[in-house]
C-alpha cells in the first residue's frame, strides 16, 4: 500500500463524512413548557420589556457578570438588549407581541440568528407558558452536527428561565 492510497482513502472518508452530515436536519426546535400561577398578560408585560426579561432572564443565572445594554423603546415591538458574556454574545429584539405570545429575533453573529416565543395559554391550573426557540442551520456541517446536541442544551436554559419566570412573577 503505497502512501497515496492511504491519502486518497483519508480524503475519502473525510467527503463522506462531510456529505453526510447533510442528512442532518437543518431546522432545530426546542420547547419547554411550565404551568405557572401568574396571570398571561402578567407573563407577557414582563417578557416583552427588556428590563422586564432581565427579571427571569435565565443567562444571568448561569453568568451573574452577564453585561446587558438596552436598546430602542421599554416594552414592545423594537425593545431589545444586547448582550456580552461568558456564553456569548449578541442581541435580542422583541419582534412581535401579540394577545398571547411574544416573539423575539435573537442575533448571535456568526452563531446564527435563532426565534424565540414565549406564548401563554389560561388553564384551569393557571397559566400554560411555552417557551421555544426554531433555528435555520443553513448547509454548515458544524451547524448541522451541533444541532443535534440543542435540545439538550437550550432546553436547559428554557427550564432555568421559566423558574426564574415563577420566582418572578
Amino acid at each position: 500500500m503505497t502512501i497515496w492510497t492511504i491519502v486518497a482513502g483519508s480524503v475519502g472518508v473525510v467527503a463522506l463524512l462531510g456529505a453526510g452530515t447533510f442528512l442532518l436536519p437543518k431546522t432545530v426546535h426546542v420547547q419547554r413548557q411550565a404551568t405557572l400561577s401568574a396571570a398571561p398578560e402578567t407573563i407577557l408585560a414582563l417578557a416583552a420589556s427588556s428590563e422586564g426579561y432581565q427579571a427571569f432572564n435565565p443567562y444571568r443565572t448561569s453568568d451573574p457578570d452577564l453585561k446587558i445594554t438596552p436598546f430602542g423603546p421599554v416594552s414592545g415591538v423594537g425593545a431589545g438588549f444586547r448582550f456580552d458574556g461568558k456564553e456569548g454574545k449578541g442581541s435580542q429584539t422583541v419582534a412581535s407581541v401579540t394577545a398571547d405570545s411574544v416573539r423575539y429575533d435573537i442575533d448571535l453573529g456568526a452563531m446564527g440568528r435563532p426565534v424565540q416565543t414565549i406564548s401563554t395559554a389560561s388553564t384551569p391550573e393557571g397559566t400554560q407558558v411555552v417557551w421555544s426557540m426554531d433555528m435555520d442551520l443553513g448547509f454548515n456541517p458544524v451547524a448541522r452536527v451541533f444541532g443535534l446536541f440543542m435540545d439538550g442544551m437550550v432546553g436547559k436554559t428554557f427550564e432555568q428561565g421559566l423558574d426564574n419566570l415563577a420566582a418572578a412573577t
